[in-house]
């Protein structure tokens, strides 16, 4: 165990029993119970069988909520927030307590764990429960019955020992001691000084988390929100949750219209258009929402400062009121209902489909997409300009910074960064800038089609160009009646212009260099077929003398309309007379040509 700082932290335990009752009077705060449970039924399992063992199941992080002054001058004692352990004490309270859990699809259910008190060895002793369990007289279905207040060991193993009369009671008995006793086994946990800051309690979380991972910004602000029933919390934070499931699932209506403290809230309105389903390439989860909701009315890209000012932190005094509290959770709240907006949300949508990035297949950077969103909140805020001016605009400044990256390293600091510029700058200078520093000729001209020289399918730049293709309304290749969109949108082929087999047989056998993205074209499956493994110059050939002949079989009618198939998929005409030597000057040739489409797009948004 770590030792005490108490500058910073100290250390304690807590039993799972009297854990479970701080809990249930509401003394620490565990608002992820009613969020998605992420663990399955074998976690659940094998933690109590750890609890049963001795085993060690890690600390729990308790960080003791700043203490804020009200508005007669004392001071309110602050709920103790569980930030690291939330998964192991709410299925604690699914196994031990027998209280039921929001599932991952956000279904209201009980994860219920069954225990064989003769278990010997290497037999399982502990499961989860299924209906073989419950006809056994061997296993006993349910541990949770054996966690009541009313609970008689000594009836339960005389009973036990009727059905199973060949069994030595005191072997049941000492198993069922045993189970007993996990209500005092002990559990460690850093509790962590109100005063410190969120980056000293992340750096905290870090050190002491045996896994390494980051402290989840978004989790932590979910965590402060639903903590605070007297702001208003407990809806709010449902808000983000409700959206975000019904973006991704509209029949969850259902089931969210039962909640009635939440129909009473200016946020049920709100959302209800999401029961018609959601047709946008933009799925948001609640850190997308809670991200766009504080970017675009505190003017910050760092969610971390979220939690400081909805604690009551004033950042230049660095003390905390409650009248702090109440501005920032009203902000918040005006936030998060203009995310929900139904105009709002369709507007923005309508200006990536716009854009060509009709498919989310064509998105890759859900950050990127949330600074989009915040940026079209705050141009619609400004009232400077005409909607289709608004939707050009948000369009431009996607493409632009999925292009350039800008918000892939570092995006907290390059989105606070652009934050501040529009604030003090306004849309106007902050976006002339950002493009004549990122956009010059040679990016176009050198830096573009060298950032294309990658074999990833998921590559921005593809991405880019095919939401041109789309714009543009591009034939596939080979064809005079499907486009690029059609494709996408059934899933259809991706074809190596120069094929996988063809190249491999010629020396070009590994993958990064056959699956370049400068090789890429979207083709019909039946043609795709056809070509096999055929060189360029003989399936390009053969089309050609198809089209010059005016073949019936012929997809496309001419030598022409191949030609322009050819300039809409960015394929130079030399191909016709490509052989494997000619692959690297295919590639190279190609980016040019993408490179080429991407900015007449840019420019034309």
């Amino acid at each position: 165990m770590p030792s005490g700082n108490s500058s910073k932290y100290q250390s304690t335990n807590y039993s799972v029993s009297s854990l479970l009752s701080y809990i249930e009077n509401d003394e620490i705060a565990v608002p992820d119970i009613q969020r998605p449970f992420v663990w399955q039924g074998r976690q659940v399992r094998d933690l109590i069988d750890s609890l049963y063992n001795g085993y060690p199941t890690g600390y729990l992080i308790i960080w003791q909520n700043p203490t804020v002054h009200l508005k007669d001058g004392t001071e309110a004692g602050g709920k103790k927030l569980l930030i690291d352990g939330q998964q192991r004490v709410t299925a604690l309270m699914t196994a031990v307590a027998g209280k039921s859990i929001i599932t991952s699809d956000y279904r209201e259910k009980r994860i219920i764990i069954a225990f064989n008190p003769l278990a010997q060895d290497d037999e399982e002793r502990f499961a989860v429960k299924t209906a073989a369990h419950e006809r056994s007289h061997q296993w006993i279905s349910d541990i949770s019955m054996m966690f009541k207040n009313d609970f008689d060991s000594f009836s339960f193993v005389d009973d036990y020992r009727q059905k199973n009369p060949d069994v030595d009671p005191k072997v049941v008995n000492a198993a069922v001691q045993r189970l007993l006793r996990i209500r005092d086994v002990q559990l460690g946990a850093i509790v962590l000084d109100s005063n410190l800051t969120i980056d000293e309690v992340t750096e905290i979380f870090i050190r002491v988390n045996s896994r390494g991972k980051s402290l989840n910004a978004a989790d932590f602000a979910m965590s402060k929100i639903a903590a605070d029933e007297a702001h208003g919390g407990a809806n709010l934070r449902k808000a983000v949750d409700y959206f975000c499931h019904l973006a991704s699932d509209p029949g969850f209506y259902k089931q969210l219209v039962h909640d009635e403290g939440f129909a009473a809230s200016p946020y049920a309105q709100k959302l209800a258009w999401l029961k018609k389903g959601l047709s946008s390439v933009f799925v948001p989860d609640f850190d997308d929402m809670l991200r766009v909701s504080f970017m675009h009315k505190f003017t910050q890209g760092k969610l971390a400062n979220l939690v400081g000012s909805l604690s009551g932190r004033d950042t230049d005094t660095r003390t905390y009121s409650e009248e702090k509290i109440e501005e920032s959770f009203s902000k918040l709240s005006d936030g998060v209902l203009d995310f929900m907006n139904e105009h709002n949300y369709n507007n923005f949508s309508l200006a990536l489909r716009g854009a060509g990035f009709t498919e989310k297949s064509l998105v890759r950077s859900q950050i990127t997409l949330d600074f989009a969103y915040t940026l079209y909140l705050y141009l619609n805020k400004q009232g400077d300009m005409s909607p289709q001016e608004e939707k050009r605009f948000v369009a431009k400044w996607y493409v632009l910074t999925t292009l350039t990256g800008r918000y892939i390293g570092s995006p907290e600091s390059w989105m606070d960064r652009d934050l501040r510029s529009l604030a003090s700058r306004g849309f106007e200078q902050t976006f002339s800038e950002l493009e004549e520093s990122t956009l010059s000729e040679t990016y176009w001209g050198v830096t573009l089609p060298q950032r294309m020289e990658t074999p990833s399918i998921s590559s921005p730049f593809l991405n880019v160009y095919l939401a041109a293709q789309v714009f543009f309304s591009c034939h596939s290749l080979f064809s005079n009646a499907l486009r690029v969109a059609d494709l996408l949108h059934v899933h259809g082929d991706v074809h190596h212009v120069f094929p996988k087999a063809y190249l491999a047989k010629h020396g070009f056998d590994d993958k990064n260099q056959y699956n370049q993205i400068a090789n890429y074209a979207y083709l019909d499956t039946g043609v795709n077929i056809k070509i096999s493994d055929k060189a360029p110059h003989e399936y390009f050939r053969e089309m050609a003398d198809l089209c010059s002949m005016g073949d019936e079989s012929a997809p496309l009618e001419s030598l022409d309309a191949l030609k322009q198939n050819l300039a809409e998929n960015c394929i130079p005409e030399s191909i016709l007379c490509m052989a494997a030597k000619d692959y690297p000057d295919f590639l190279y040739e190609r980016r040019k040509l993408m490179a080429s489409l991407i900015r007449r797009y840019y420019e034309r948004l």
